[in-house]
């Protein structure tokens, strides 16, 4: 593990700025308004205010010309917090002059805060780019803005133009700086140990909890404080989300000889997240198990063979799926898709028709790969997470791997693999 935790200078707050104007000026707008999702949120947050601001998320910033950006805030604590973090000495990138707080009927992160500031710049009739107004795939289909927020916005500013620049956005910040890839490692290094902490509590008789836990813990140990988890076990399946036990009132599953252990851990550090896919045996698995991990490895081992700058987003999606077709097998999740921000992502869910069960079901949905026609480029973060079906049990490997000038660079071989118990 690195003794060292790295951190973003003003430098990097320069960089992103500077990018936000450039995106403006191509996209030919006076304006950009980043709508951040609120605090706490869960997987694949929305958070280009967070990108902006490198400060607490949930905040709405708006760019207006040449000007410094103005951070609308939901109520006085994000102020709070920013004002201790002044006292302690920490390098702020946003002034207090030009963060807004207000709720309600008061202008602040909501519709009327958002007029309020293009009326100060004399934008009434403007071009405004904006995001928030696009799907923001895998968990964002549709877009996040709220109703309500851009209902009124655009009722107070019918004279204003808004276009959306969410895919410009994405392709411009996926290109990773050296500071931000240096955070980046950081994750990644948390999160295998955070997958080496749960295979070594991978015994009969620990609990699906006991995992969860221990993965935290590591996670929490090593500064990093909003990791979050999918997991699943038993000796076969093909379920993939959170544990029943986390949303639904059960005692969790223990574990017994023979299962298999699927889990996806997010790790996030300072704005940038590293996804680590954890398979691990319990004893002697089903070899329908180790059948199945055989074919995800060689899904993984087909997109490292054309992940490299030029390659479309689609045509590394289609090389990893090739081999579930070779094998008359189906994915249950992505193989694989953009990170840092999200944005392309492969297809999904083909194979569930061939369940007798799920006959019973009124309507099943199958994800196509969105976002193919995005070229890859150095400094761009991908989830590799090839997964495979076997007679109706799933494995799922990989980790992230960064895409370098010359082909990728696998941050996290080791949960690349059958892990064992």
């Amino acid at each position: 593990m690195s003794r060292t935790v790295p951190t973003y200078t003003l430098a990097e707050r320069d960089r992103r700025w500077a990018l936000a104007r450039r995106l403006m000026a191509t996209e030919g707008v006076d304006a950009l308004i980043a709508y951040g999702e609120h605090e706490c949120a869960d997987l694949a947050p929305f958070a280009p205010d967070q990108y902006f601001s490198n400060d607490r998320p949930g905040s709405v910033v708006v760019f207006c010309g040449d000007a410094e950006p103005v951070q609308l805030v939901w109520c006085n604590m994000p102020i709070q917090d920013h004002l201790e973090a002044a006292k302690r000495g920490d390098e702020l990138w946003i002034a207090p002059e030009r963060i807004r707080a207000g709720s309600g009927f008061q202008p602040g992160r909501n519709g009327a805060g958002i007029v309020e500031v293009l009326r100060d710049y004399g934008l009434e009739r403007g071009r405004i780019g904006v995001l928030g107004l696009d799907p923001y795939p895998p968990f964002h289909i549709n877009p996040i803005m709220p109703y309500q927020v851009w209902r009124q916005v655009v009722a107070e500013l019918p004279d204003a133009e808004f276009t959306n620049v969410g895919p410009a956005f994405v392709f411009a910040t996926a290109r990773l700086s050296t500071e931000e890839q240096a955070v980046l490692r950081y994750s990644a290094e948390v999160g295998d140990a955070m997958a080496a902490a749960m295979v070594r509590a991978a015994v009969p008789g620990a609990t699906e909890a006991d995992l969860y836990a221990t993965g935290m813990a590591a996670a929490f140990r090593r500064g990093c404080a909003a990791p979050d988890m999918l997991l699943w076990s038993g000796p076969g399946f093909v379920a993939w989300g959170p544990p029943a036990w986390s949303y639904r009132p059960q005692a969790p599953r223990t574990l017994a000889d023979g299962d298999v252990v699927l889990a996806e851990v997010f790790n996030r550090f300072g704005g940038k997240e590293t996804q680590h896919q954890v398979a691990i045996a319990v004893g002697e698995p089903h070899p329908d198990v180790t059948a199945a991990a055989a074919v995800a490895r060689e899904c993984y081992e087909a997109g490292l063979a054309v992940a490299r700058p030029g390659t479309t987003f689609g045509e590394l999606a289609e090389a990893m799926l090739a081999p579930l077709h070779a094998h008359d097998s189906w994915n249950i999740h992505p193989m694989c898709h953009l990170m840092n921000p999200y944005g392309p992502v492969c297809g999904f869910g083909h194979g569930l028709r061939r369940l007798p069960e799920a006959k019973r079901y009124g309507r099943l949905f199958e994800l196509p790969t969105m976002g193919g026609e995005m070229p890859l480029a150095p400094g761009m973060t991908l989830s590799f997470e090839p997964n495979a079906v076997v007679d109706g049990r799933a494995v799922n490997l990989g980790g992230t791997v960064l895409i370098g000038p010359d082909g990728p660079d696998e941050l996290n071989p080791y949960t690349a693999r059958l892990l064992r118990a």
